[in-house]
């Protein structure tokens, strides 16, 4: 206990020390505009297009030679349909169930759930059992199937060699965030990435942005689902069922739900300060009316995707939008305003920002956000394109972009094990650590996601964390600090290694984890 409590404070302190030095060498080193070296540019892509080195990465760059290697490595990122997936990789996610049910089979085991649940609370005193009780029960059941949509995102990160893909699902899952906690959202989580995020990720911008607007997942957690023109009323069958259970009143759509109209506009496109007002908000919710789920597929055990337009729920007036009279037509007024949506240059300048933020910088070079807000239009959105032009630009192999990034929770976890050669052997324990970390997956609450700067997650609580964290993944792994030392190359600098120096030997992995140098990026 003794030698735990002194590892503990010895790496509090290296990293606390460090950390609080960490500023100096990049002031220095931003006059001095000195270029990386070959090994420096190596282990920057291998940082930032995906979750750092693994032993293998540093022995293959050794090899080949870093340039070599580095112009092979980026032109398979690009193109990852040539990159064959571990077949042990292939076997773990064949065997999760989430990915054998579609979106009306999750819908009803969400539904199967919530009827165990309600049945439960009628039997135990006379119907008095408390709704926290019945709301724990259902998700009891539906956890499964979100701790097997954590699972499949952490064995591709870890596994894939496809790493600018998980990288890249990372971020537009992100930027099109729903929370697994709000009510069926969680067993559709799963379905969401695959489908709607992950097909299009070097694909374009907007099939994307459709694939979203049109998913369960989104049209629960954004309430869209249940937004209808005024005066809307139920079908007669649904009016009758009402008569009999009047307790259902409430589940069923009264008016107009702005919800997802506002973030479609703040969060998914044109940004908060896109030059739309309020009435726009109002008017593109009602050009999405009808825009929602076919239930009954899920009652009546169907199968197949949810998403449905019911011209009933549909406001069919002349709406003002963004400037344009749009006449009444159904489905396809929701359609033209993606369309308008996607190619708005207010889109183009707050997507560009949020990806050279997140790639780059946490304040992004202005003529880099240019150059990628310039490449998106002139592509039509196509994300390929756009993920060259930043792999292709100055800004982002500079000096000053080099471990710029602090890393978050998940990009820190995922790191330590890549860089240790550890496997994926309890995923249920690392998911507990994300979320005790701050970052649990599918987790986020509010649409706006989780930040990707150092001032959301660089913190002395959040340090004391990892240091824990690097201490017991330093006792799993049983490799040394001289191993991981070689792994992470040119990126631990002088310093790092010369305190390291002076600590003891056996704690000396542990402290490399939890050092500065390793929790950047």
């Amino acid at each position: 206990m003794k030698n735990r409590r002194f590892m503990l404070g010895s790496g509090a302190a290296l990293a606390g020390a460090l950390m609080l030095a960490r500023r100096a060498p990049a002031a220095a080193l931003a006059g001095s505009a000195a270029p990386l070296s070959a090994d420096e540019r190596a282990l920057h892509a291998l940082n930032r297009l995906g979750y750092g080195p693994r032993p293998a990465d540093a022995a293959a760059i050794a090899a080949q030679g870093a340039g070599p290697w580095l112009e092979r490595f980026l032109d398979e990122q690009l193109d990852p349909r040539g990159l064959p997936q571990p077949p042990a990789l292939v076997s773990r996610l064949a065997e999760l169930e989430v990915f054998k049910l579609d979106q009306t089979q999750l819908l009803g085991r969400y539904r199967e759930a919530v009827k165990a649940a309600r049945e439960a609370r009628r039997e135990k005193a006379g119907g008095m059992t408390p709704d926290s009780d019945a709301l724990n029960a259902v998700r009891d059941k539906v956890r499964p199937l979100v701790v097997q949509a954590g699972t499949a995102r952490l064995a591709r990160a870890l596994q894939s060699p496809a790493q600018l893909q998980e990288v890249l699902v990372e971020f537009w899952f992100n930027h099109f965030n729903v929370f697994a906690g709000k009510n069926a959202v969680g067993v559709l989580v799963a379905d969401y990435e695959q489908q709607a995020i992950r097909p299009h990720v070097l694909g374009r911008f907007r099939d994307m942005l459709g694939a979203t607007a049109r998913h369960p997942a989104m049209l629960i957690y954004l309430d869209n689902a249940q937004s209808v023109v005024a005066g809307y009323q139920p079908p007669q069958r649904a009016r009758r069922l009402l008569a009999q259970r009047p307790e259902l009143q409430a589940r069923v759509p009264h008016g107009l739900n702005e919800n997802y109209a506002r973030e479609l506009m703040e969060l998914h496109t044109l940004g908060v300060d896109g030059g739309y007002t309020q009435r726009d908000v109002t008017e593109l919710a009602r050009m999405l009316t009808g825009w929602g789920l076919d239930t009954r597929k899920a009652l009546q055990g169907g199968s197949g995707a949810l998403f449905a337009f019911d011209p009933r729920k549909h406001d069919a007036g002349v709406k003002t939008w963004l400037g344009q009279t749009i006449q009444g037509a159904g489905q396809a007024e929701g359609e033209r305003a993606l369309d308008l949506l996607a190619a708005h240059p207010a889109t183009a300048r707050h997507l560009a920002f949020k990806f050279a933020q997140a790639f780059v910088a946490d304040e992004p070079p202005p003529a880099l956000v240019q150059k990628l807000a310039d490449n998106f239009r002139a592509s039509g959105g196509d994300l390929r394109e756009f993920t060259r032009t930043l792999l292709r630009a100055d800004e982002f192999w500079s000096r000053e972009a080099y471990q710029a990034k602090f890393k978050t929770p998940y990009q820190y976890l995922l790191s330590s094990l890549r860089a240790l050669d550890l496997p994926l052997a309890n995923p249920q324990a690392l998911l507990a650590a994300l979320a005790q970390a701050g970052q649990p997956l599918f987790g986020a609450a509010t649409p706006d996601g989780y930040k990707n700067t150092a001032a959301a997650w660089r913190n002395p609580e959040a340090l004391t964390q990892r240091v824990q964290l690097a201490t017991t993944l330093g006792q799993r792994s049983g490799s040394s600090a001289q191993r991981l030392g070689a792994t992470l190359g040119a990126s631990l600098s002088e310093p790092t290694r010369r305190a390291l120096a002076a600590e003891p030997a056996d704690q000396q992995l542990a402290l490399l984890l939890a050092s500065p140098d390793f929790m950047k990026r």
